[in-house]
């Protein structure tokens, strides 16, 4: 077997050709360096519209945190000035100790309807300048929070009578709940416990 012999052009030919192959090695790291770099130089910026989103999102909640505070300071000084620019007429208290409301009854009794339809009958003279204020009260016996409903529901009671009966504007009327936390009588005994469980209806010019 013979060996084979390069020729000149075939030498030149594998030279070219191995030049070739290099320059385009070169040129294909040189696009892989590009195309990472522009990928990094992406991934930069997309990072920081993430950052100026997070923010943007900040800056909004802490907006609108204030703005809810804002709002509620301006309804409670709202509240304060139309309660006071509001002079108290007289008071209807209805309570046990006078016949009225039992121990853990909501149910409006006859004589409490009686003590409201005399409160009415003073009003007719002029019933659009006044605003009512309806309170429920209980004693300290059982659970604080039971207290405040039950007192609530008293306090719906008179309410209710008052719309159904007299029509009465519910707007002219708003209803609280003090629950035991406003008692008038000592709770150590049954007297005084009598005379907490109780309606007192404010009417107010």
């Amino acid at each position: 077997m013979r060996e084979q012999k390069i020729r000149p052009h075939q030498r030149r030919r594998g030279e070219r050709e191995g030049r070739l192959a290099g320059t385009l090695d070169r040129r294909d790291a040189g696009a892989t360096r590009r195309n990472e770099g522009r990928i990094s130089e992406v991934d930069q910026k997309a990072g920081a519209a993430q950052q100026s989103a997070d923010s943007a999102n900040s800056a909004a909640a802490a907006a609108h945190s204030r703005a809810e505070a804002v709002g509620s300071e301006a309804n409670t000084k709202f509240d304060a000035i139309d309660k006071a620019s509001k002079r108290l007429v007289y008071e209807v208290v209805l309570s046990e100790d006078e016949g009225n409301f039992k121990f853990g009854k909501t149910v409006l009794p006859s004589g409490a309807k009686t003590k409201i339809d005399e409160m009415v009958s003073h009003l007719k003279a002029d019933p659009k300048a006044i605003y009512l204020e309806i309170e429920g009260h209980t004693d300290n016996v059982g659970d604080k929070m039971v207290n405040e409903k039950i007192g609530l529901a008293r306090a719906e009671a008179v309410k209710k009578y008052l719309y159904e009966q007299y029509q009465i504007p519910l707007h002219k009327m708003n209803v609280i709940s003090y629950g035991e936390d406003k008692p008038i009588a000592p709770n150590k005994t049954k007297a005084g416990r009598a005379q907490n469980r109780r309606v007192v209806i404010k009417v107010l010019a």
